[in-house]
């Protein structure tokens, strides 16, 4: 049996609420619906999420807002926003919140449901997300520690380098695409965070030289491979 996903949906509107969230629990889909930007956040505090889906315009705290604080307590999980608002603004500052997706209402639910599927086939599989301590090579690597060790040599990690690695190890051997990586790392995908990542890129692979096996490859016009070496 597949492990279902599990989605924060915060929307005030009751009738559309209830709606979405029967929508998304037919597509299999755990759905825990809250009114109100407080209480949502509470509930994100509480509980791990795969997806959050959070309408602008909520009472007791806005979704923009919220959207801030559950981007500092978990840099990587997918945003999506619905609105009615379609000015250019609102957008632009939905995506500089780090925001996967924006939505301007009305919409189908086959539009939604596209569009999270798209935003779930970017990103490692669920089970695994969570994953913290990984073995690169010789390496081992504790995200929540930000240590990396290999021998007697242990490294202790910026918060940054440290993300940067867990999404590097999670795609191993695959290709880690440049917007993704920054937008799970950096919350955008500017310019200056994509000049900053590739320095912490650099500083990764100064760690990794220890064992001549693990590489951390550019994909032209593409992102990056962590490839450990038979």
């Amino acid at each position: 049996m597949s492990i279902k996903r599990k989605i924060l949906l915060v929307e005030d509107d009751t009738n559309l609420g209830n709606l979405l969230q029967d929508s998304l629990e037919m597509k299999n889909f755990d759905v825990t619906l809250k009114r109100n930007g407080e209480e949502a956040l509470q509930e994100f505090k509480a509980n791990k999420y795969d997806m959050c889906i959070l309408d602008v315009m909520l009472p007791k705290k806005d979704g923009f807002t919220l959207a801030k604080d559950i981007r500092r307590i978990n840099s990587t999980v997918p945003i999506i926003f619905l609105t009615a608002k379609a000015l250019k603004e609102d957008t632009i500052e939905g995506l500089r919140i780090g925001a996967d997706d924006y939505i301007t209402k009305p919409f189908s639910m086959e539009e939604l449901n596209l569009r999270i599927d798209n935003i779930f086939k970017r990103l490692p599989k669920a089970e695994i997300s969570n994953q913290n301590q990984f073995h690169i090579g010789n390496f081992y690597f504790d995200n929540t520690q930000r240590l990396l060790k290999i021998g007697d040599k242990e490294t202790k990690l910026t918060t940054k380098e440290s993300e940067l690695l867990k999404m590097l190890a999670l795609y191993q051997d695959r290709v880690l695409e440049r917007e993704v990586a920054l937008n799970s790392v950096w919350g955008t995908d500017s310019y200056f965070a994509g000049r900053s990542m590739d320095v912490y890129i650099a500083k990764l692979r100064k760690l990794l030289r220890d064992d001549p096996n693990v590489e951390i490859l550019n994909i032209h016009g593409t992102g990056f491979k962590l490839i450990v070496k038979k």
